[in-house]
């Protein structure tokens, strides 16, 4: 199973898209600062996800998210 998935700074309340195999092991990591485009804005809280039985689709969706009108679908489905 692989994940597309939308983090929130809780600091900074940037916003970072990403994909991952393992989201709860990949959560851990961007609070820990080993992303390095991520450190400075820890802690971070997962705030949308998706599933997806493989990794090209769910690197598909990240880039959609990516887009604008990814980040209004987001915005509406995102509770600020």
């Amino acid at each position: 199973m692989y994940y597309a998935y939308v983090l929130r700074s809780l600091d900074k309340k940037n916003f970072y898209k990403g994909h991952c195999e393992d989201l709860d092991r990949r959560l851990k990591e961007h609070n820990q600062g080993r992303t390095t485009s991520t450190a400075r804005y820890a802690p971070w809280e997962v705030v949308y996800f998706e599933t997806f039985e493989t990794r090209d689709e769910a690197i598909k969706r990240e880039k959609f998210f990516k887009t604008a009108s990814g980040r209004r679908y987001l915005k509406s489905q995102i509770t600020q």
